[in-house]
């Protein structure tokens, strides 16, 4: 009974509160409409700390802090320009060359009970590359890039961190190669540097061994005989065009003119079909939430509430690009698939997606492969979550503010 008398002078307050108002000015709220929206950036935020906090632990705080802070930048020296010339002038800002210094520790220890280690042209590192950083607290900034002598732009500004999935390709001379997401293009860059033919120092990849006096007749730079050996695709049109430009301001006319690139628009997910048993490399660096740049840009934020749907979908539509890049390799081909997100779901878990679900439709048997050595070669520059299942993941750190970034080396064995 008393229940039902509160019910009733609420009702009698809601009409009489309700009466006062004049008609002109009675209004139902439209929560869709009137009610404030919160930006894309503080739902990236809201959804990392809910799932990160549990993923990482006591690290996510860390982690939380360095991703909001600025990032950390690598400097990928173009070899197609006056390289030499570059390099002293990025070593006079007090910069290093982290891929060289990580190549001179020396090869990496015997895994798995191997009694030798492997050569350095086999054991991981794309060769030729060359990308300069500022040591671990030095939060310096490398000036804009700028044209070279050469009529190609001097260097590269990308997270340092992009380019270990290169280097873990371990291109080898003549490799066919497939970026099956390229835009916007800073990857398929590295991968084309690859390619030249130095004589000062580093791989010969015309003769497949270190200069000797016989490359001296060849030019500055070279490009690995044969055609259309490297494939740059992405679905976008218009990310395609951004490729195009990194292509037109960093590759010199002529290399372009002969066609050693092949840049396409075509669904990824069709590749195994459209060119199946096909490349010896494939990189895969599949779309995902991008961590960093959902926190501090409105702009093309997967965390949009339009863009909900897209963002559940993403771990399916990368475990079909996966599989996608590992039908299109060769037996015996390696792909390295990547991400720039810390989530799980989007890493591991879609490496052992891809797996199963190519062991299960196509009896294909895919061997991860251990990246460990790795971790010991970069630790200087990076900092690396110590738990990852499969693959290594770069972790946002103060003092080295790079990724995230998580890559995982596949051999597909039949």
């Amino acid at each position: 009974m008393a229940a039902l008398v509160v019910r009733g002078v609420r009702d009698m307050l809601k009409r009489a509160d309700f009466a006062t108002v004049p008609r002109r000015h009675r209004h139902k709220k439209k929560w869709a409409t009137t009610e404030p929206k919160f930006p894309a950036t503080r739902l990236a935020l809201q959804n990392f700390d809910m799932t990160y906090s549990v993923q990482f632990g006591d690290l996510w705080p860390s982690i939380r802090v360095s991703l909001l802070s600025e990032q950390k930048y690598g400097a990928l020296v173009n070899n197609f320009a006056a390289r030499d010339h570059v390099s002293a002038e990025l070593e006079q800002l007090s910069a290093r060359d982290f891929v060289k210094e990580a190549i001179s520790h020396g090869e990496p220890e015997p895994e798995n009970g191997q009694t030798a280690a492997p050569s350095p042209a086999s054991w991981a590192c794309s060769p030729n590359l060359q990308c300069f950083t500022f040591a671990r607290g030095d939060v310096s900034c490398f000036p804009p890039a700028r044209l070279g002598s050469l009529g190609v732009m001097d260097y590269y500004l990308m997270d340092a961190a992009s380019l270990l999935p290169v280097l873990a390709l371990g291109l080898q001379p003549g490799d066919t190669v497939l970026d099956l997401c390229a835009a916007p293009g800073g990857k398929t860059l590295a991968l084309l540097q690859t390619s030249c033919c130095r004589k000062s120092e580093g791989w010969c990849l015309r003769q497949g061994r270190l200069p000797t006096s016989s490359c001296q007749g060849h030019t500055e730079y070279d490009e690995l005989p044969g055609p259309g050996h490297l494939a740059a695709n992405d679905l976008s049109t218009s990310r395609t065009g951004r490729l195009q430009k990194v292509l037109h301001s960093y590759v010199p006319q002529d290399i372009r003119d002969k066609n050693r690139v092949r840049v396409t628009s075509w669904d990824g997910r069709k590749w195994g079909e459209l060119e199946g048993d096909t490349y010896d490399r494939v990189l895969v660096d599949v779309p995902c939430t991008t961590d960093r740049h959902s926190l501090h840009e409105e702009e093309n934020n997967i965390f949009q509430r339009s863009r909900k749907k897209e963002r559940q979908m993403l771990p399916m539509l990368q475990v079909q690009l996966l599989a996608a890049g590992l039908l299109a390799t060769k037996p015996g081909g390696h792909v390295v698939y990547s991400t720039c997100s810390l989530s799980h779901l989007q890493n591991e878990y879609v490496v052992q997606g891809a797996i199963e679900l190519l062991a299960s439709q196509y009896s294909m048997e895919v061997q991860v492969e251990g990246l460990t050595h790795f971790r010991k070669l970069f630790m200087d520059t990076f900092s690396f979550f110590p738990s990852c299942q499969v693959g290594e993941l770069v972790i946002p750190n103060l003092m080295a503010n790079f990724g995230p970034m998580y890559f995982c080396k596949m051999c597909r064995m039949t």
